[in-house]
This record gives structure tokens, sequence and C-alpha cells, in this order.
């Protein structure tokens, strides 16, 4: 059977089984449940913390897992991504008292508190700046205020929880970090159904299905607008003037689509909702 780590809990955890839910497979019920087998796909889950996966994975202990980018980074695991899941979205920047750092050079033998020291250190020595790391497991923002650290590296958002601690962004990005799927070393294609059905739920998400009614001496213009992923479905209708056209369009893209299609002259424009896919 194929072994899978999903995240036990947090926001990795709820949209991870919520993939695998789409997808087709057999997810726990209860959030205590931290074995589940699915019989019918001859696959085993485990349900694990967040940070271990990318240690188990690239162990080879687990064929496959749901997990971060940061925290794949961060373990230094041999596992490798073969998928970016779309779901997760964080980035770490630095942060520090307001006014006493304009760039990373200034962080030079000073202390950095952070929950991802690896990922934290890695990205440094590239830069080629030496500090004094400080790993914390979490509320890193008050690390400067209590003295441990002069400045931080952490996830940002809004940056409100920053500013409130007294402190401000400065330097580049750390890193933009989601969701990945990613594989054990040794692992050759027994995952490749598991991430076929996963590209297929991203798929089914992003797109929507286009259907309408379109003169045929507008078809290469309604075409341009709708050009789907290879190119738009075009049908005969009973009457020789029109024509069927069926083309995927991107969910964000929706209202815009329709306008264009009838201010072209289209009619008839239905859109439907796909609910699993393979591209």
């Amino acid at each position: 059977m194929l072994k899978v780590a999903v995240p036990n809990k947090g926001i990795l955890s709820d949209s991870a089984i919520l993939m695998l839910k789409e997808a087709g497979y057999t997810v726990r019920r209860d959030p205590k449940d931290l074995h589940v087998v699915d019989q019918a796909h001859e696959i085993e889950f485990f349900y694990l913390r967040p940070r271990d996966i990318a240690t188990y994975v690239g162990s080879g202990s687990l064929d496959v897992g749901f997990t971060g980018l940061d925290l794949l980074l961060d373990s230094r695991s041999t596992a490798n991504s073969v998928a970016d899941l779309g779901f997760g979205g964080s980035t770490f920047r630095f942060a520090g008292p307001v006014g006493a750092f304009k760039s990373i050079a200034d962080l030079a033998g000073k202390r950095v508190a952070t929950a991802y020291p690896h990922l934290v250190e890695d990205f440094l020595k590239k830069e080629g700046v030496n500090v004094q790391l400080v790993q914390l497991d979490g509320a890193v923002e008050v690390a400067v205020r209590l003295g441990v650290a002069d400045a931080v590296a952490d996830v940002v958002s809004t940056g409100n929880t920053l500013r409130q601690a007294g402190l401000e962004i400065f330097g580049p990005v750390i890193l933009e970090s989601s969701a990945h799927l990613i594989i054990a070393p040794n692992i050759k294609d027994e995952h490749a159904q598991l991430l076929r059905r996963m590209q297929g739920v991203l798929v089914a998400r992003e797109y929507v299905i286009f259907d309408y009614d379109c003169p045929t001496d507008l078809v290469e213009q309604a075409s341009a607008i709708t050009p789907g992923i290879e190119s738009p479905t075009i049908s005969p209708l009973r009457d020789a003037d029109w024509v069927a056209v069926r083309a995927l369009v991107r969910t964000q893209d929706i209202n815009s689509k329709m306008d264009e299609l009838y201010q072209l002259g289209a009619r008839a424009i239905l859109v439907s909702a796909i609910h699993a896919a393979r591209i």
C-alpha cells in the first residue's frame, strides 16, 4: 500500500483533507484518528505533525506527504516536491525595531529569533551574512521586547502583529511558501495516480466550463476570448449560421468573459462547475 502523510491539525490539515475528499479518497471522520486505510485505493493515510512529515517522507518511512514548502526546506529533508497544491500560502520576512535595520547586511553578528532556523540559516548563508540564530517554537515577535533577540524572521501576512510588537519589516522576502505534495527520494511512479488526482482537483477549482452559441463568422474572435487549454470545441448546430462552443475558462474570469462574449454576439452563454478533471 502507498503510505501517505497528512497534517493532523491546522490549515494545512483542513485543506489537505478537503483535497483528498474531493479526489475521492477515504478521509478521517474523527480528528483523533491518526491512521486511516483506504482499501479501495490501496492507500494508508497517517495523520502527523506538519513539521515531522518531511522527515518521515525523506527517510523513506512514508512514500508521499502533504506539507509546507517552508517545513520541507527547514527540515533539510531529501524528500522531493512534485506539486504546489495552492493553499497554505505564507511569506517569510525579517523584522526588527523601527529604524534599527535598513538591510539584511545590518544583521551581521546580531541575534535573530525564528521558528525556522535552518531555513533562515540557509538563506543568510547565500547572502553572506552571519548571525546568531535563536530558535523559538512560537510567539517569535516578542523575542526582541524580551531581550532574547535583536531581530526576528517570521511568517508575515498583514504585518499587524509585528507592528503591535514595535517591529517593522526590512530586507528581501526570505520565502514565499505554500503547501506541496512531496515524495520519498526512492519512490518511482507509485504516487502517479494520487498526483493526477490532486492536479485534477486543482484544475476543477481553477476552471469552469463555458458553453455558448456563436455566429459562424465570429468563431475566431470568440475563440480568442475563450481559447481553453488546448483549443475550444466547436460543434455544428441545426442553423448553419451558428455553432456551439465549449471551452475551459478560469473561474476568476467568469463574468468578464461572459460580458465580452455577449458584446461580441454570442448567446445562450452557460457556465458549469467542474467536479473532477484530468488534463
